[in-house]
């Protein structure tokens, strides 16, 4: 092999080394926390253009997507706990014409996760803090799919107030998460927009952790994990 190529070679081994390390090993006393936010309503939504989810499992399939892949690399469905946020699902359910909080709880069943819906954002900062026993069980993973803005994610969204909304997770609020609760390098992931442009570095000032987040729009797709909306102006970052 020629030095150079040798070199370069090495320098790609390295880096994806160094990816690795920074992420903590699975272990039996880890746990892994998805939080999915809730769908708009098309009462709202239907004179923008674009509309915002116009398929209600936006939020639901991305996250389906990424419990998959944590399963396949070796994470135990049981060590993985789901959280939804249960009344804008019900809601959009009137206009679905079916009952989508029942087809969630049918498709963690198929995951063999952990689902845990919730009503308010005390319930999620009460799990994160005290839903196992932290001293011994640590959050290693946590990640958030759903509509955000770069202070805030909006768990309803144009579900009950057009383009507004009434129930969120604040960067003002992220100083009630106990920082002790997570794992070293645990991995810290916003799929929403604009999180990288506010809320990341806050979330690092209250807990230590890179919270990685979208500078600009993210886009929800049926068979990949959300991606940048603009890669030409958008990035993420911590």
């Amino acid at each position: 092999m020629k030095p150079v190529l040798f070199s370069l070679l090495a320098l790609v081994l390295s880096v994806v080394a160094g990816v690795a390390s920074q992420q903590p090993a699975i272990s039996p006393n880890h746990e892994y926390v998805i939080l999915s936010g809730g769908p708009s309503l098309l009462l709202w939504e239907k004179w923008k253009n674009p509309p915002h989810d116009k398929w209600w499992l936006n939020f639901i399939r991305a996250a389906e997507i990424r419990i998959r892949q944590l399963e396949n690399e070796g994470v135990a469905p049981g060590q993985i706990t789901w959280m939804v946020y249960r009344p804008s699902y019900e809601t959009r359910s009137k206009q679905e014409g079916q009952n989508c909080t029942a087809a969630i709880s049918a498709l963690s069943q198929s995951l063999g996760c952990k689902l845990k819906f919730f009503s308010n954002t005390r319930e999620v900062i009460a799990h994160l803090n005290a839903g196992k026993p932290r001293e011994s069980v640590k959050i290693a993973d946590f990640e958030y799919f759903g509509h955000s803005n770069k202070a805030c994610w909006l768990f309803d969204y144009s579900n009950q107030i057009d383009s507004a909304s009434k129930v969120w997770l604040h960067e003002d609020e992220l100083g009630q998460i106990n920082p002790g609760i997570f794992a070293k390098n645990a991995y810290v992931k916003s799929w929403g927009c604009h999180t990288g442009e506010s809320m990341s570095r806050k979330f690092r000032s209250a807990s230590g952790l890179k919270m990685w987040g979208a500078t600009g729009r993210t886009q929800y797709m049926t068979e990949e994990l959300p991606v940048l909306a603009s890669p030409g102006a958008s990035k993420w970052k911590y």
